[in-house]
């Protein structure tokens, strides 16, 4: 038992590349100019937010089996188990910045949608 134990952990931490290799980011949606923008774009453009927030959830919950395992390995003291669980940490908290930073840049886009076009 031990020995499979520690071909699982040697596979599982071979490489940040490959555990998170398993799980596909999204690609962030291009966020249009809102005081250039019609009414109809503004909304596609909030689809395609939409779209990428709720693949973005399904990469960081892909991403969190993989931050589990790499915890209690380096809880175990695993040998390079909690450098690949700082990596598997910042991977995923890149991913939660990047879906702050689209919300934030569609509200702003929206807010110079509406200053642009009141009423």
């Amino acid at each position: 038992m031990n020995k499979l134990k520690m071909a699982v952990l040697g596979l599982a931490f071979s490489g940040t590349t490959a555990l998170a290799g398993d799980c596909v980011p999204p690609t962030a949606p291009d966020i249009l100019e809102g005081e250039d923008s019609t009414m109809e774009q503004m909304l596609e453009t909030q689809k395609a937010v939409k779209a990428f927030q709720a693949a973005n959830l399904e990469y960081m919950s892909c991403l969190e089996p993989q931050l589990a395992a790499a915890e209690a390995a380096a809880k175990e003291g695993t040998e390079g188990a909690a450098e690949q669980y700082m990596k598997l940490q910042e991977v995923y908290n890149a991913a939660v910045s990047r879906e702050e930073e689209v919300a934030g840049k569609f509200n702003n886009e929206i807010r110079d949608y509406k200053a642009a076009n009141p009423g």
